[in-house]
């Protein structure tokens, strides 16, 4: 037997006494448990999921041993993967410092940033936010205006981000900031961390129309941030955001995959609400039902493919634009579909009338809008692909592009 398919047995074999069988299922919002100082877990199975494979430091399966992670090769991560995938486990966590923030420290953090920041991440005691997009400055991400002033031994951050989902919840920030005003706009920016409970700092809830808050304004008052705390070189930030979005679509591309499973039934309502179509109108809704469940399953096909590209070394940074645009512009056809079909029976906030499933629908189509915007709107998406995958050129003024 090779090494790999006696990795494949191992692991198959702890999963399979480790993962408690209610973590091999769809998960509500509600279930989601998120790496921080203080993890709220909706269940004690969640607990000991998260324990376990904690423990086992296969949050960061890929990662050096000597940060926190595995240290497992390509290979065996692809095994952990796959096994996983096929009984459905649910993530034991989430994180962005893992998916995001940890692989441009790997990259770009000195030794000693890793060792300090890197190790609490591997083991989910750190919830991270993202503090790229300001007012006036969100698509045009280099546009940010919120300095960090050279104050000796320190910054001194003043401004705000906004669109910081649970700006209000985190431990600590990752953020991009002005340190140059002289130079232009995409030389002058630095990526710093920072503790959110600094003195000077306070998240504010934006309400959103889906009735959640998960967004947040934060604001910046005469914030103190140890030059330590710096990643990369001064006024280099600006590779190093590029690099991190990279991770970040490649992150919300696989929401639709294994990784977050759907709990919304789109094949079962769709009996439900239009169980023997009849009329015309009835036909054509089944008939973008289906096609939405084939491009579902056609998509997870795809990040299955990307993600053994990826493990061979290929270059996937074009190919997660284009994920991250079709997944979320397919999620929103989908609860469009199902808006159509079950028409009033979608739209409602009252538990005393409406039932739980009714009302999920009716926020997740409120959020299939808002997931079109955030980590790079649709349009946005549209243009990088048009000029870094297919190489294209600015359409010239007075020539119809």
């Amino acid at each position: 037997m090779s090494t790999i398919e006696q990795f494949r047995q191992d692991t198959r074999a702890w999963l399979e006494a480790n993962c408690p069988p209610s973590m091999r299922t769809g998960m509500a919002e509600g279930d989601v448990v998120w790496g921080s100082q203080n993890p709220q877990f909706p269940c004690e199975d969640a607990r000991l999921w998260f324990e376990r494979m904690r423990d086992k430091r296969w949050f960061c399966p890929e990662w050096p041993e000597e940060y926190g992670g595995a240290g497992l090769n390509e290979q065996q991560v692809a095994v952990l993967e796959s096994e996983m995938r096929r009984i459905k486990c649910r993530p034991p966590q989430i994180s962005l410092g893992v998916w995001m923030l940890g692989p441009v420290l790997l990259a770009y953090g000195s030794e000693q940033q890793k060792r300090d920041l890197l190790p609490p991440i591997a083991r989910g005691e750190v919830r991270w936010c993202q503090g790229f997009s300001e007012p006036n400055a969100g698509s045009d991400l280099a546009s940010l205006k919120m300095a960090a002033r050279d104050a000796g031994d320190h910054f001194v951050v003043d401004g705000s981000k906004i669109w910081t989902s649970y700006g209000d919840k985190s431990d600590w920030m990752y953020a991009l900031v002005r340190t140059d005003f002289s130079v232009p706009k995409h030389e002058g920016i630095s990526l710093i961390v920072l503790d959110m409970r600094s003195p000077g700092v306070k998240p504010q809830p934006i309400d959103l129309i889906s009735g959640k808050s998960a967004f947040c304004q934060v604001f910046f008052d005469a914030v103190k941030v140890p030059k330590s705390q710096l990643i990369g070189p001064l006024n280099g930030g600006w590779n190093l955001a590029k690099y991190l979005l990279q991770h970040e679509r490649k992150a919300m591309s696989k929401f639709g995959e294994f990784s977050l499973p759907s709990h919304v039934d789109l094949p079962g309502l769709m009996r439900e609400y239009v169980p023997a179509p009849q009329s015309r109108s009835e036909h054509a809704l089944h008939a973008r039902a289906a096609t939405c469940a084939m491009n579902e399953h056609a998509y997870n096909l795809t990040v299955q493919r990307m993600g053994e590209e990826a493990r061979a070394g290929d270059d996937i940074s074009g190919l997660m634009a284009i994920m991250k645009y079709v997944h979320t512009e397919q999620e929103r056809d989908k609860f469009e579909v199902l808006i159509d079909a079950m028409a009033g029976h979608a739209l409602g906030w009252d538990s005393e009338v409406f039932s739980e499933q009714q009302m999920t629908v009716s926020r997740s189509w409120l959020n299939s809008y808002a997931l079109t915007i955030s980590g790079g709107s649709s349009e946005v998406q549209l243009n990088v692909i048009a000029k870094r995958v297919l190489g294209l050129s600015d359409a010239k003024k007075g020539v119809n592009p």
